[in-house]
């Protein structure tokens, strides 16, 4: 109740000023105007195949990319060869922004999809691999050579041990991999693209349209929060036990 009014107070105290002229109208338009936009991109359609076209490229990054973090980290937490090859590799990504390589993607893969879906499963795929490798390497060694003493082997292991200390590390960076994999595809459509939320920015940005940049901010924002709760659901039916 508070936030909503503390958000309300903040969205009158802006239209004030903007009608009073105290803020320029040309940079600031007043939430009225940002609203009328929001409207007009609703009823009109534009906003649809933009959003789509975004929505597109993320979930199917994240998709790949948890599927691609899973699997490597897997491979490097339970090979050293792998882990060898793999790590130097995973924290060189993990230490430069990777957004930087949005426009090496759109030169090999074009302005089309396949750029923004790299970028957005690149970003995915490291930060899930890290999370997949620590949870395995975090295992309580005891644990395991408790199990081995006992004759389980390596699917025991890992079905009975890994898998579920792989599913709370993975599901508590769910939230930030959705956030990633939306990044990655309005920062893909910022660089080059024909449609999508970030081809909007960027002409928005281009005709120097504040309205229109506000507008989109809010879409975007107000879809990743949606499949933040979304995800916090699913974290939660799957880690039931730890909100007992």
């Amino acid at each position: 109740m508070r936030r909503a009014l503390a958000l309300l107070v903040l969205l009158a105290v802006w239209e004030t000023l903007s009608r009073i002229g105290w803020l320029d109208p040309f940079y600031v338009p007043p939430p009225s105007s940002v609203g009328r936009v929001i409207v007009d991109l609703v009823t009109t359609g534009q906003l649809w195949p933009h959003l789509g076209a975004t929505a597109t490229a993320a979930f199917a990054g994240l998709l790949l990319g948890v599927v691609l973090g899973i699997g490597l980290g897997f491979a490097a937490a339970l090979s050293p060869l792998v882990a060898d090859l793999l790590e130097p590799v995973m924290i060189l990504l993990n230490a430069i922004p990777r957004v930087i390589l949005a426009p090496l993607f759109v030169i090999w893969l074009g302005i089309g999809l396949a750029s923004k879906l790299a970028l957005a499963t690149i970003l995915v795929t490291v930060l899930i691999f890290f999370a997949v490798y620590n949870g395995i390497k975090e295992v309580d060694r005891r644990l395991v050579e408790r199990i081995q003493t006992l004759g389980g082997g390596r699917s025991v292991l890992v079905r009975e041990v890994y898998v579920p200390s792989v599913t709370a590390w993975v599901m508590g960076n769910f939230k930030v991999a959705v956030g990633f994999a939306f990044t990655g595809a309005v920062v893909g459509e910022f660089v080059a693209s024909s449609r999508g939320l970030g081809y909007l920015l960027q002409f928005a940005q281009s005709t120097y349209n504040a309205a229109l940049t506000i507008a989109l901010i809010l879409i975007i924002m107000t879809f990743v929060l949606v499949l933040f709760a979304v995800a916090e659901r699913l974290e939660r039916r799957l880690l039931a036990w730890r909100y007992l």
